[in-house]
Formats: structure tokens, sequence, C-alpha cells
């Protein structure tokens, strides 16, 4: 039997469709009983859910096709589940706190979610359609060549970082660790993000194991060019976790909880005075004098610690800052500067509570 074709021979069309309508479910959802219950598990389902489709109604049960869909679909199942379960937890998700109640910012959200799902699944949609895995095509590479082990190597690597990642972190939280202390814990100990360093390997495992045809076997130059192209599906994830969605998200903010916790009191010695001499308190702010260690603890712990690649804290610690800024992606802009971005919060932490 030969795979049906809907719409494109790509199924680029049918995907994207089905993410639309999966994704204006959950947002109507979402918008209507102002909760954050189905967000993240609207997104992370919407991959199990095109895996599955294009799967089955392409009638492409190989190996490589089944493989690759299955894992895809493992990977969605725990992504959705796991933040299901933690926003189950909490009861609500503090990045929507301030765009929950706007249409248009939080649609603006489910738009972007909408380009991430259709995106990052390209790989698997493709090699599931009828262009790359006719079951009438000669020349489809049997299972087993070296991009589908280290494809398969990759991913696992990368869901290992992940999940466990994603699950030493809760416990730590859940153990309520002392005040200022940040996780080092298991896999943690090796890399501040190592969910993020998960989710960029297992992508570019799972495009590896979907390029096979194309590598091993002989398509048409259009359909290798497809396959090619899902390249934008590790690059688009990797574009996301290093300058939007992840780091830019999590670093600076995180380094900025981690300072003002060492400047409490002066934060409140800065307002107690912020009407009699507002002269010295700018030259306060300049120079502040921390109260405690934690932010002095917390930037040693930058040092010694890999952003996002794993590596041992006592060979990081010795390298020089190119090497770690070129190479290990501790990029400048992920930095929090004393000077102007302390300055900066405790200005805002004064206007806060003048404001109570």
């Amino acid at each position: 039997m030969s795979p049906h074709i809907i719409i494109d021979q790509y199924n680029l069309t049918i995907s994207f469709l089905i993410t639309l309508a999966w994704q204006m479910i959950g947002f109507a959802i979402a918008w209507t009983f102002k909760f954050d219950k189905v967000t993240d598990f609207t997104g992370g389902s919407n991959f199990f859910i095109l895996a599955l489709i294009t799967l089955t109604t392409g009638d492409t049960y190989t190996a490589r096709n089944i493989v690759a869909s299955v894992l895809t679909m493992l990977w969605a199942a725990r992504l959705a589940g796991f933040l299901l379960f933690r926003v189950l937890k909490t009861g609500s998700d503090t990045r929507f706190d301030d765009i929950r109640s706007h249409f248009f910012k939080f649609a603006g959200f489910w738009v972007g979610q909408i380009v991430w799902v259709w995106i990052v699944s390209l790989p698997v949609v493709i090699l599931n359609s009828s262009a790359v895995s006719s079951t009438l095509r000669s020349g489809d590479p049997s299972f087993g060549k070296a991009t589908d082990i280290i494809g398969i190597i990759l991913f696992a690597i990368g869901l290992f970082w992940e999940a466990v990642g994603d699950i030493q972190k809760y416990m730590f939280k859940s153990s309520k660790p002392p005040k200022g202390q940040p996780c080092t814990k298991g896999l943690w100990y090796y890399s501040r993000h190592p969910p993020y360093f998960g989710e960029m390997t297992l992508h570019w495992g799972l495009w590896l194991l979907c390029l096979t045809p194309t590598i091993n076997g002989g398509l048409p130059n259009s359909a290798k060019a497809a396959q090619y192209s899902a390249i934008l599906s590790p690059i688009f994830t990797m574009i996301l976790l290093l300058f939007a969605s992840g780091l830019p998200t999590a670093e600076k903010p995180t380094a900025k909880k981690f300072f003002l916790m060492s400047y409490s009191s002066i934060k409140q010695n800065q307002l107690d005075n912020n009407n009699n001499n507002s002269s010295s308190i700018s030259t306060r702010f300049s120079e502040p004098e921390p109260e405690n260690e934690i932010w002095s603890n917390y930037k040693n712990y930058l040092k010694k610690t890999s952003i996002i690649i794993p590596f041992p804290p006592f060979l990081y610690l010795n390298l020089p800052e190119w090497l770690k800024s070129s190479l290990l992606l501790d990029l400048p802009f992920f930095k929090f500067d004393e000077q102007i971005d302390g300055k900066q919060a405790l200005e805002e932490e004064r206007k806060k509570r003048a404001s109570v």
C-alpha cells in the first residue's frame, strides 16, 4: 500500500493545520479560564500528535520511521507530563503573570508556540511523508546505518540530561534548600542548565536519525533538500534556548535574585533615607556593601560551573574567559553586571518598596 498524500507530499501543510487547530483550542481554554494548566501541555502533546498522525496515515511502518516517531512521542510525553505535573503543583506559571489578562500579548505567546512546534517537528514529519518514505520507492537504506546509531545515541544522551535534570531540580527545590544555595546536585554540578543541553542534543540526534534516507538512500534531489532543510529543527531549538526563551530569561534574573539577597537591608536603608538625601542614595547605589556572602558565593559558582555544556568544575574554573565565551557559550550578554544591572535592581526594589 502506498502512503497517503494529504495536501502536499511532505506533510508540511497538514502538520501546520493540525498544530494551528490544537494550539487554538489550548489558547481558547487558557484565555477563557485564565489559568496555565494547559499551556505547556498543549505544546508538548502537539509533537506527540504530529508524530502519531504522520506515521499512521503514511503507511510507512519501516523500522526507522517507527523508531523516529516513537522517540519523538516518548520525548513529547515526558515533556508534556512533567510540565503539567509542575504547574499543577505550583498552581500557575509566573511567565504569564504580566500577559495572562492581555489578549494580544497572551495570543502572541501561542503564535510563538505554533511556530516552535511546527518547525521542531519537521524531521519526523518529513521522514514520514510520501516523498521520503514511500514503500514503493527503491533504495531505502536498511535500519542500522551509522547515522541511525549516532542519532539514537545523541537522542538518548539528550533525553537523559533533560529528564534527569528536571527531576533533580524539582527534588532540590522540594527539599527547601538554605537561602542563597544554587542547585549543584547531580547533573547540575556540571552545568547550570542541564535540561537545555539535553534539549539541544536530542533534537540534533532526531534530525540525524531521520536524515539517513538522504545520506544512504536513493532519494530524488527534492526529497533530499526537504530532509536537509529539517535542520531548522535543531538550529531553531538552539536559537530559542540560547537567545530567546532559555538562557536570557534564566541567567540574569537568577543572578539578580541572588544579588538582592545580599543587599536586603541596604535596600531598606535606601528607602528610609529616600526623602531626606537622594544624592547620598545614588552614591550608595553605585558602591553598595553586601551584608552576607550569598552574592559572593554565587559569583564563585558562576566562575566554576559551565553555563550549558557539561564540564568538570575544577577544569572550567581555570579556563580563559575567551574559551568560555567562544566554545562553551558563556556569552557576555548573559552576565549580570554589578555596576549596571545591580544598581538598576536596587533602584527597582527601592521604588517597589516606596509604592507599598
